[in-house]
């Protein structure tokens, strides 16, 4: 069994649960009969243990389905500077309560994550809390400004060990500095992930470019500004070597893109958020702010092609792009409002209820693109591991027929623009396990509740 001493750590993880857990009559990855799960000391020693396997705790999953813990490499926790949205806190008892147990939060903070001592504030944190293993993300360029390239080597070397950069919220617009950030980040073996939009041709555009917002009278936002990015970041990536990482997807042409730079053994990867796969740009008919997002909703074709490509593999991965804003960001004119969706405690309920429900997948998918391919992608150990014996006890329990309506008044994040507001899902966590530690039970979420 692998133990503490020589497990891979990212920089100083907090400490696995001492002693026993044993969570009887799952069924890991929704398939076969119900299981027992040991968990010795935060690592899993057996999934085929007795019912009356002696332990210091007993979680029954009551048949549920057992997933690797979820891990979301595209998510906005605020602190530093905006704490009033979401805290390191907060948005990891949402990320437990979605069934995460690692995130990566984006630079895009006050002051801007591009020194080795704020990431590793946020580093230290969220492991003191030990509810979710939050690893910052490092930003590409100094403030965001697109000029001068962060250390990555000081933030790589740091306590933190971040191990990717992003100006997202921004595009890296310059090629000659996405070029540079490539060789220096191939160097380093760091992954880049680019907010894929050319802001010359988004300037005051608030929704997608297409009929609604012809009819509603907004500025219209065209796919082209994200698929020119994608195709010139594709070539770059090509030429120079490095990992390349395409923030939330959204069109039917960067797909497209994706397939070609997928044929051509071109080192890019690419996410898409639940709420392109889900929703479109007729939910912005009522003008309402809550809707508006970066990059925008787009239209039926677009989702669906999304999630083809979410099926086959050419795009790799779901991320909720997690944006908690406060109700004076979001209760204005559209055009006012600041982009963005909360995202993680719903994310796994939309994925179970576009493909699993619907039967166009199973819950080895739901593993693989909310699990596995994340941590394979951001290289990170101890997550999105198989379950089996030997591995971090990482793990989260899903009731796939848990009936449950989502609301903005029993939300773990600190925020309330919840796009998912009065809509009907099934799947729900139930359990969530980081090492071992028990980080969100939802009995007791629904007790403290009432």
């Amino acid at each position: 069994m692998t133990s503490p001493e020589n497990f891979p750590a990212t920089g100083r993880l907090s400490a696995p649960a001492a002693g026993t857990l044993l969570i009887t009559n799952v069924r890991p990855y929704g398939e076969g009969e119900p299981v027992n799960v040991l968990v010795r000391d935060g690592f899993i020693e057996s999934v085929n243990a007795d019912a009356d396997a002696s332990a210091d705790r007993v979680v029954d999953g009551e048949g549920h389905v057992l997933l690797p813990g979820l891990v979301d490499m595209h998510v906005h926790l605020r602190e530093p500077g905006r704490e009033d949205t979401e805290t390191i806190e907060t948005g990891s008892r949402a990320a437990a309560k979605g069934g995460f147990t690692a995130v990566f939060t984006m630079a895009n903070t006050m002051p801007v994550m591009d020194q080795p001592i704020i990431a590793e504030s946020v580093w230290a944190k969220g492991q003191a809390l030990g509810v979710c293993d939050v690893h910052p993300v490092g930003s590409i360029t100094k403030g965001l400004e697109g000029k001068t390239i962060t250390e990555f080597g000081m933030m790589k070397n740091s306590d933190a060990k971040v191990r990717m950069f992003s100006d997202d919220g921004k595009c890296v617009q310059d090629p000659q500095i996405m070029r540079r950030a490539l060789e220096y980040a191939k160097g380093q073996d760091v992954l880049l992930a680019q907010h894929a939009e050319d802001s010359r041709m988004t300037e005051g555009a608030v929704a997608h470019e297409g009929e609604v917002a012809a009819r509603l009278g907004l500025r219209g936002w065209p796919r082209v500004a994200e698929e020119s990015i994608v195709a010139r970041d594709a070539l770059l990536a090509r030429d120079y070597g490095n990992r390349m990482h395409i923030c939330h997807a959204s069109t039917t042409g960067t797909v497209e893109l994706l397939k070609w730079a997928k044929g051509q053994d071109i080192p890019l990867t690419a996410e898409v958020t639940p709420h392109h796969l889900m929703l479109t740009d007729e939910k912005i008919a009522d003008y309402d702010g809550l809707f508006r997002v970066n990059p925008p909703l787009r239209e039926e074709h677009d989702a669906l092609a999304l999630r083809d490509a979410l099926l086959d593999g050419t795009i790799d991965c779901v991320a909720t792009d997690h944006a908690p804003h406060g109700s004076e960001d979001k209760c204005v004119e559209f055009e006012h409002a600041k982009p963005g969706m909360l995202g993680l405690e719903s994310s796994l309920a939309v994925i179970a209820k576009v493909f699993v429900e619907s039967g166009l997948a199973d819950w080895r998918f739901v593993a693989r693109v909310m699990s596995e391919r994340p941590a394979e992608i951001t290289r990170l150990p101890g997550h999105g591991r198989p379950i089996a014996v030997g591995e971090p006890a990482n793990l989260t329990i899903v009731d796939p027929q848990r009936p449950w309506t989502s609301d903005v008044e029993h939300l773990a994040s600190k925020a309330e623009n919840n796009p998912y507001a009065g809509e009907d899902f099934n799947a729900r966590v139930t359990h969530t396990f980081l090492r071992g530690t028990l980080t969100y039970d939802v009995a007791a979420d629904e007790s403290a509740a009432e």
